[in-house]
C-alpha cells in the first residue's frame, strides 16, 4: 500500500522523544580491542584476517549482550524517565476506535466487557487513555520490565477492577498463567514488537494466539523500514542484524517492512485486515534539518477470512 507523508514544522526544535532518541544515536558502545592498525590491512594479510575475525566476534558479542540484557536496559530506561518520556496515545481512539467501542458490549450497564491485552505496557501511556475513553473495557497490561509495571500500578488512575498488571516476557513466559485462554478481544502491540529479537517474534505471536479469542484482533503500530532513526544508527554501525539496531542506552529497535510484517503474521496463522506505512517530515528550523519518521500500522485477525474482505 502507498505510504503517506505529512510535513510537520517544528520551529522551536524537535519533540522531547525525538530529540532524546536522536541524541542516543551519537553514542557508540562498540568495543575495539584489536591490536592491528587499519593501514596494515592492505599490507599484512594475516593481520587483516585477525581483525576481520575479531570484528565478527564483537558483532556476535553485541547481539548476545543486548538481546540477553534487554530487561536490564529497559528497566534502566523507566527508572530514569519514569512516566515522563512518552506522551499518552490518544490517537488510538482515532485510528481504531471501532474496535474498542461497541454499542452493546461497551454499555456501562451491560455485564459484558471487552477484554484488551496491552503487551509492553510501559508506564501506561496506552492503557489509561483507553480506560478513560472506554470505561467498560478490562485491560490486561504486561511488560518484561518490573520498573514499568510498578509505574502502572502507582498511576493515579490504576484500579484493580479494570486493570490486571503483571510482569511477563511474552517471548518465553506463558500468558495463560495470568490470562484465561481464548478470552481476549483485542491485543495492542504499540512500539513493542520492534524491541523483540527477530528470531523470537514468532514465539510472541504464538503466545498471543493462546489468549486471543477466535474472532479477536491484534492492533499494531511500530517503526517502519527507512525511518531516519534507523538510517542514523546504521551510519554509526550500531547494528545487530538486518534492520535490527541498538541505541546508545542499550535498548534495541527493529524496523519493519510491510512484506516482512505480513509474512511474519501469516506464518503464525493470522489474516491481514489492514496494513499501511506512513511518514512525517519533521522540520527543525533552528538547526535547519528535516527528519523523516516512518511508522507502520496494521490490523490482524485470527479469522481465515475477515468479514470485511468477503
Amino acid at each position: 500500500m502507498a505510504s503517506q507523508c505529512i510535513p510537520i514544522s517544528k520551529g522551536l526544535g524537535m519533540s522531547t522523544c525525538t530529540a532524546y532518541f536522536v541524541n542516543l544515536l551519537s553514542v557508540t558502545t562498540f568495543p575495539r580491542t584489536s591490536t592491528c592498525t587499519p593501514h596494515l590491512l592492505s599490507t599484512t594479510p594475516r593481520c587483516g584476517l585477525l581483525l576481520a575475525a575479531e570484528l565478527d566476534k564483537q558483532e556476535v558479542e553485541v547481539e548476545h549482550h543486548y538481546s540477553r540484557n534487554a530487561i536490564h536496559y529497559w528497566d534502566k530506561f523507566y527508572h530514569r524517565h519514569k512516566n515522563k518520556f512518552f506522551k499518552d496515545r490518544h490517537y488510538l481512539q482515532k485510528d481504531w476506535g471501532q474496535y474498542f467501542c461497541d454499542n452493546d458490549i461497551n454499555d456501562t450497564n451491560s455485564p459484558k466487557r471487552k477484554v484488551v491485552l496491552e503487551v509492553g505496557c510501559g508506564a501506561g501511556n496506552t492503557i489509561f487513555p483507553l480506560i478513560a475513553a472506554y470505561p467498560n473495557i478490562f485491560v490486561h497490561a504486561c511488560d518484561f520490565s518490573p520498573q514499568a509495571v510498578s509505574l502502572v500500578k502507582s498511576h493515579a488512575s490504576f484500579n484493580n477492577g479494570c486493570v490486571n498488571a503483571f510482569v511477563c516476557d511474552v517471548a518465553k513466559d506463558d500468558l495463560c498463567i495470568n490470562i484465561k485462554p481464548s478470552s481476549v478481544d483485542i491485543v495492542t502491540l504499540i512500539f513493542v514488537l520492534s524491541a523483540v529479537t527477530p528470531s523470537k517474534m514468532t514465539l510472541v505471536l504464538q503466545n498471543l494466539k493462546r489468549v486471543l479469542k477466535p474472532d479477536g484482533h491484534i492492533l499494531l503500530r511500530d517503526y517502519a523500514l527507512g525511518d531516519s532513526a534507523q538510517v542514523k544508527l546504521q551510519n554509526r554501525n550500531q547494528i545487530i542484524d538486518d534492520n535490527y539496531c541498538f541505541r546508545g542506552d542499550g535498548t534495541c529497535a527493529f524496523y519493519f517492512s510491510e512484506d516482512f510484517l505480513s509474512s511474519l503474521f501469516e506464518r503464525a496463522g493470522f489474516s491481514i485486515v489492514d496494513i499501511s506505512t506512513y511518514c512525517r517530515k519533521i522540520e527543525n528550523r533552528s538547526k535547519n534539518i528535516e527528519i523523516s519518521r516512518r511508522w507502520i500500522r496494521a490490523i490482524f485477525s485470527q479469522l481465515s477470512v475477515h468479514p470485511a474482505m468477503k
